[in-house]
């Protein structure tokens, strides 16, 4: 007669610290050994995000937070397990340990992942030599081996990342050429079916058609460029001057507010910086009630740029998705039904090119997009 197990049980007698996850990388359990191991409280955990705003995963810097993102969503787009070796150069600041994750799906009846499976392993003995076995001058015996070891990992991961990138840009291409495509062949359809159609109107809207996928393929080629090829040469490129030459030369539909500190530079790409400026120009735009303000600081070591509208504001639990390529709030797709999803994604992308992040920061009545980059020395 077989046994009934007890898998909740079971999941929290393990000795090795572990977390069950939704999809959408929210916290749905974790056991008595993760508590024992951070110190905190189940209820601190349960239902948080594990990255993002308030992460329960806190501290990792964002390299090492893009590291366990691409896994978990490998993870619930295939079906297979993946892991995660984090350095300690993972961590901000720097932590004392490495750890390596082992992201497992749990699957329905029919094959569909419905949580992920977290498993924490300390690695830091496997990786770090010993005291005795540390010696000056070349590498030796066991503190090679750990050097190779961990040069393999990053290398593993590394390739991960790039698979990821060529899958998903393959996906977005396909996904959102597809409508203004359909919409082509319909309006050719009906022109060709019906002898008395108004073929200026026709025209027109074919016209229309054409141009969105000529906006959409001017996205998939810059997010090729920006994933495939090397960044460009890096400029001196004074944050103030970009903004106020990029406003003169594209001034936006709402009032402008600007308070640019002077001598804030950075070394970049001018023309992608401006990309990115456009960007986040449109978005404001799309969603403002009536004003745009801009600001310039210097925080060393970082130079500051932020675009602020006083639109209606981004929900805390979406302000990383809007980075993901395609995604798009529901408001904005009734603002503005054109748009690709690819333009906040191109943004974030450029900013990591140069050694900097874009994210999203907390303001009262509209939404508040901070670039970050390194002031040049």
């Amino acid at each position: 007669m077989g046994a009934t197990v007890g898998y909740q049980a079971a999941f929290e007698a393990l000795p090795c610290p572990c977390m069950l996850l939704t999809r959408g990388q929210v916290v749905l359990a974790v056991n008595d050994a993760y508590l024992r191991m951070t110190g905190q409280d189940r209820a601190e955990v349960v239902g948080r995000a594990l990255l993002g705003a308030a992460p329960v995963l806190g501290g990792l810097s964002e390299p090492g937070a893009a590291k366990v993102r691409a896994s978990l969503e490998r993870v619930a787009a295939t079906a297979a397990g993946d892991v995660v070796p984090l350095l300690r150069d993972d961590w901000d600041p720097p932590g004392r340990r490495h750890w390596r994750l082992a992201n497992a799906p749990v699957l329905d009846p029919s094959g569909e992942v419905t949580e992920i499976v977290v498993v924490f392993e300390d690695v830091t003995g496997s990786l770090e030599p010993r005291p005795a076995a540390r010696v000056s001058g070349p590498l030796k015996g066991d503190a090679l081996l750990h050097q190779a070891y961990r040069q393999e990992q990053q290398k593993v991961s590394m390739l991960h990342e790039t698979i990821e990138h060529q899958q998903r840009f393959v996906f977005d291409a396909a996904h959102d050429l597809r409508n203004p495509i359909t919409g082509l062949l319909t309006e050719l359809e009906e022109a060709l079916s019906d002898p008395g159609a108004d073929l200026r109107r026709t025209l027109r809207s074919l016209h229309r058609d054409a141009e969105r996928l000529n906006d959409i393929v001017g996205d998939l080629l810059a997010l090729a460029r920006l994933y495939t090829a090397p960044p460009p040469g890096a400029d001196l490129v004074d944050l103030a001057r970009l903004v106020v030459e990029e406003l003169d030369a594209h001034p936006p539909s709402a009032s402008v507010l600007t308070r640019l500190e002077e001598g804030v530079v950075v070394r970049a790409s001018r023309v992608r910086l401006a990309r990115l400026l456009s960007n986040l120009v449109a978005n404001a735009e799309r969603h403002t009630t009536s004003r745009i303000e801009f600001v310039v600081a210097a925080a060393p070591p970082y130079a500051v740029l932020e675009v602020i509208d006083d639109g209606p504001g981004i929900p805390s639990e979406e302000r990383e998705r809007i980075f993901h390529r395609l995604y798009r709030q529901e408001q904005a797709r009734s603002l503005d039904a054109g748009g690709s999803g690819f333009g906040l994604p191109i943004a974030r992308e450029i900013a990591h090119a140069y050694g900097g992040d874009l994210f999203v920061a907390d303001h009262p009545g509209g939404a508040r997009f901070v670039l970050r980059l390194p002031l040049a020395t």
